[in-house]
């Protein structure tokens, strides 16, 4: 059995978003509701040598939108990575999402070996396909939306394990 790079990458990316747009919606009506400015949360970190929440959003669109580019063959977009409020965080992360949406198994299917070489840090990293989806993309999507979700339990936003996992 083979597996379809496609549907291992851009339906997985597409949810995982998504889940982090509503954990990101939760978060905001909680700072509402206790009269808490919304930025305290979009700069919160659990601890100073961490990035903030809006650099984990950030970093996991980034991820998410350089998978699918890379895979096709394409230059990633660019981003700015200026958001400081809710509203431009939902808005980038609804710009990922509808990116990812716009390809096509087409694109993706068959990248299994395809060599993916990226700066990470300064310093050049290559894969293979497969392993640049398994072994890079997923655990820092799933890395950095987990760092959003800790620091908003840190700062008392009720979430749970199904508000991250989000529905089946």
């Amino acid at each position: 059995m083979n597996i379809s790079m496609y549907q291992a990458s851009v339906p997985v990316l597409v949810k995982a978003l998504v889940n982090l747009s509503k954990i990101l919606e939760k978060a905001e009506a909680h700072a509402v509701a206790k009269k808490i400015d919304p930025a305290v949360f979009v700069q919160a970190r659990l601890y100073a040598d961490m990035f903030p929440l809006s650099r984990q959003v950030q970093i996991a669109t980034d991820v998410a939108k350089g998978c699918a580019s890379r895979l096709a063959g394409l230059e990633p977009p660019k981003y700015e990575d200026n958001e400081s409020t809710f509203a431009e965080l939902q808005a980038r992360v609804a710009k990922t999402i509808a990116f990812l949406e716009s390809f096509t198994p087409a694109q993706i299917d068959g990248t299994e070996d395809k060599s993916i070489s990226l700066k990470v840090g300064g310093s050049e990293m290559t894969f293979q396909g497969l392993r640049y989806l398994f072994d890079f993309v997923l655990p820092n999507v799933y890395f950095h939306s987990t760092a959003t979700y800790a620091i908003l339990r840190h700062w008392g936003v009720e979430l749970g394990k199904a508000d991250f996992l989000g529905s089946h």
